[in-house]
């Protein structure tokens, strides 16, 4: 069994906090450069060199690279042989979240009520997920989520003889109606299978995925195609038009019922952000 003092994920939850929120993986600020190349497009190539000196500029002036600091959505997996000591794991998630937010002077965006709408002003509580898996590591990943790209997603219980071309439906009607509002080009995380809750999981899950294809040669080519009838819609880079609407499509799976096939779209902005640490 090894024992890992809370203390320590308080300080990586922190760190990650502004990481994230200030350093775009090299992943997608390489597909935005590279999206800025090809384009044809005299306004969307505009935008795009403008999104690419913007992640430039914030990474030289060390600010964040989005007003929208968005939601901590943090994921946890736990090795089964590790004992945390020390205090509560989730007080120390949120710990390191306020002192990463105070830090990086980023904005606090979380209200502690639906309806009541009152300011948390620390953004706080985060949004954990913890997963037990084999080992006596723990891997901490962040993702500050904006709602701009949030409020567009979507999940579609469909009937199981939608198939595939129901999948292929349900993600490009979301892409549709979403249009310019999710501050394209985006990243869009799928999650196909499951339940109610835990395909949207999987969709938020895949969006932090980085460079590389689902393991699966069906579901490989499932993100290539979609990723390639999006692009052909025409909304571009903060609805400018041109070839690039996305610049990657994740699918995530798992198990599910006979009676059903489960379908989130999870929206990421251009800055789909997301840093990570192993302990």
């Amino acid at each position: 069994m090894r024992e890992i003092d809370v203390k320590i994920i308080t300080e990586i939850v922190a760190d990650l906090c502004i990481t994230a929120n200030k350093v775009l993986p090299d992943d997608l600020s390489g597909y935005i450069k590279d999206a800025a190349e090809r384009e044809k497009s005299p306004a969307a190539k505009s935008a795009l060199c403008d999104i690419y000196d913007n992640l430039s500029d914030a990474k030289r002036l060390d600010i964040p690279i989005c007003q929208d600091t968005g939601m901590a959505v943090v994921f946890l997996d736990i090795g089964q042989d590790v004992h945390f000591v020390g205090g509560d794991l989730y007080s120390a998630v949120n710990a390191g979240v306020a002192r990463g937010y105070k830090k990086g002077l980023l904005r606090k965006s979380v209200v502690f009520d639906p309806l009541e709408r009152k300011n948390t002003n620390d953004n706080t509580p985060a949004v954990i997920h913890t997963t037990i898996i084999p080992g006596d590591g723990v891997k901490v990943t962040v993702s500050p989520k904006g709602f701009g790209s949030e409020n567009m997603s979507k999940i579609y219980m469909l009937s199981p003889a939608d198939g595939e071309q129901g999948v292929v439906d349900a993600v490009m009607d979301t892409v549709k109606k979403a249009g310019s509002k999710p501050c394209p080009p985006i990243v869009v995380g799928v999650g196909i299978g499951g339940d109610f809750e835990s395909c949207a999981l999987l969709s938020k899950r895949a969006l932090v995925r980085q460079n590389s294809s689902n393991a699966d040669e069906r579901y490989a080519k499932l993100e290539a195609l979609l990723l390639k009838e999006i692009n052909k819609l025409g909304i571009g880079a903060q609805g400018f038009g041109g070839k690039t609407t996305a610049l990657k499509v994740n699918i995530e799976t798992a198990p599910t019922h006979i009676a059903g096939l489960p379908v989130a779209v999870n929206i990421g902005c251009h800055v789909t952000r997301h840093a990570a640490a192993e302990i």
